[in-house]
């Protein structure tokens, strides 16, 4: 029991979240880094034949550079045993980012200093501030020229409504960053060197060592101690416990890219984000210390190995330990099975792992019997997660097959890669699968689903863009219920998804405000619950 209880305070377990192109993906490359997970770091926007970044495992995204899908990747450092989840930073695809945030303990919001809080970093954040979940901000990209520190902490919590500590403070900024001063060990952080794929040296100086006066231009210097001395007396004092509650964001200056900062802040941050929480179920809180194991299905991902054409289902364990060839109640099914091969990821490379823990991520091999949001726990003492949110699409298309004797691959693909989450699909009631309406967030999911069905599973798709903009799930399930005889515009659509729930198609609010208005017991949401 005591070996149990330290693998679980030894875990961390934290989301990567970001607006497109802060440097997400850069960052998680150099905790891997200073892990040793990796020996060089692979530029995500990189040449030709240069290494792509080892979270950005599908081909889409080492062509264009931009993460679509959430990577799973753990490494040790310290002691501890980290799981990060990088998400997708592109809005096409922040419904994977959603989900990956319910399997988090804290989040790394990563920021340029040169345009501070952007639309999809709000987004993410709203998701994060919703769930309570502690944010660590990391102001990123000091090697080029940022806006003011000062003005940079404001907007942090002007837009965001979240309190800010600065933890370190930055030397200049572009070619003038020098480094960045410790507010907490009181020394400053000089860095030599700037080095795209290896750790840099750093000298650590205290704040009156005449070296670092002779380190600095005079301006540089002056401006430093006014800072220290403005932020020593602006009196705010660090809380931890407001920081866990979410009320708190500490913050670190630093640069991705020339490694400047990033060690510090992994230090820190592994000091403050907190160990394996409780997660809610139907029968109370499940403590993580609870030796009995349980978990969650966040995500699935089809063909992660094209040799073997397979699909995995990422579980996050929320109590107890997890040993391989034990045998688990999957709950939705009712049924008992065996998770003879879980894995533990680095991207697309994987290893079989013969214990986890609480806060640990592992991938299970799926026949198909996994969808996002189902719980697995040990038989004796069963419980039913709250479920994961699925958020309505905004644009939709009609699908279909090329060639219609690709049909079986076709149904097989969209049907793949709708129970991973990328794409919803509706069809109309008691018709078949020769094409679906496809419901998406953004384009560039129809440019992947196409990509991928292509790629993936051989079969060339026509498209054609239907007008609706919006979708409500049905939620009335009587018995004399019948969704025909609803009064509703000529142009709304009755659909049902995979599971058989029905729901409206809209062109505009104002046939929202119709259905409702004409059909006094008809209820609808905005989202259904994955449960």
């Amino acid at each position: 029991m005591a070996d149990l209880k330290k693998e679980i305070e030894n875990r961390r377990t934290f989301a990567i979240i970001s607006h497109p192109d802060a440097g997400k993906t850069t960052i998680t490359e150099k905790f891997l880094l200073y892990g040793g997970a990796i020996q060089e770091a692979g530029m995500v926007k990189g040449k030709k034949n240069s290494r792509h970044a080892v979270s950005d495992w599908m081909e889409i995204e080492k062509q264009r550079g931009i993460s679509v899908t959430s990577s799973v990747l753990q490494f040790r450092y310290e002691g501890k045993c980290i799981n990060i989840l990088d998400t997708p930073g592109h809005q096409d695809f922040s419904e994977d980012t959603y989900r990956t945030l319910m399997a988090a303990d804290s989040a790394v919001m990563v920021i340029d200093a040169s345009k501070g809080v952007e639309a999809q970093t709000r987004k993410l954040f709203k998701v994060c501030a919703m769930r309570g979940v502690p944010i660590f901000t990391f102001i990123n990209k000091m090697d080029r020229e940022a806006r003011d520190p000062y003005e940079l902490l404001e907007d942090i919590e002007n837009e965001l409504g979240i309190g800010t500590y600065a933890v370190n403070w930055p030397i200049g900024s572009g070619k003038r960053f020098k480094g960045v001063y410790d507010r907490m060990d009181d020394e400053v952080i000089a860095f030599e060197g700037a080095d795209f794929r290896h750790e840099v040296k750093a000298q650590r100086l205290s704040i009156d060592d005449p070296i670092l006066e002779g380190m600095l231009p005079e301006d540089q210097y002056q401006t430093l101690i006014d800072d220290v001395e403005l932020l020593s007396g602006a009196g705010d004092e660090f809380d931890l416990k407001a920081v866990h509650e979410g009320r708190l964001s500490p913050v670190f200056f630093g640069s991705a890219l020339t490694n400047f900062g990033v060690e510090p802040f992994l230090k820190k941050f592994l000091q403050m984000t907190p160990p394996p929480t409780a997660r809610t179920a139907d029968i109370g809180v499940i403590d993580p210390f609870d030796p009995h194991f349980s978990a969650f299905v966040f995500k699935i991902q089809a063909n992660m190995n094209k040799a073997h054409r397979d699909r995995v289902a990422f579980m996050r364990i929320c109590s107890g330990k997890f040993e391989r060839g034990q045998d688990v109640l999957h709950v939705q099914s009712g049924k008992k099975m065996v998770l003879a091969a879980p894995q533990q990821l680095m991207a697309q490379d994987r290893s079989i792992v013969d214990e986890a823990y609480a806060g640990d991520i592992i991938g299970i091999f799926d026949p198909g019997v996994f969808s996002i949001g189902d719980t697995v726990c040990d038989p004796k003492h069963k419980c039913v997660f709250s479920g994961i949110p699925t958020f309505a699409p905004e644009l939709f298309a009609v699908v279909r097959q090329k060639d219609t004797l690709k049909r079986k691959q076709f149904v097989k693909g969209v049907e793949q890669i709708a129970q991973e989450g990328a794409i919803q699909i509706f069809r109309e009631p008691n018709a078949g699968m020769e094409s679906v309406i496809v419901g998406v967030v953004g384009v560039l999911q129809f440019e992947v689903l196409e990509y991928r069905l292509k790629n993936e599973y051989n079969v060339e798709i026509i498209r054609e863009n239907l007008p609706y903009e919006h979708v409500r799930w049905v939620e009335n399930d009587e018995e004399d219920f019948d969704i025909k005889k609803l009064q509703l515009t000529s142009d709304t659509k009755i659909v049902e998804d995979l599971k058989g729930n029905s729901l409206l198609l809209f062109t505009s609010p104002w046939n929202i405000t119709y259905a409702t208005d004409h059909n006094e017991n008809l209820r609808l949401a905005d989202f259904s619950e994955n449960a």
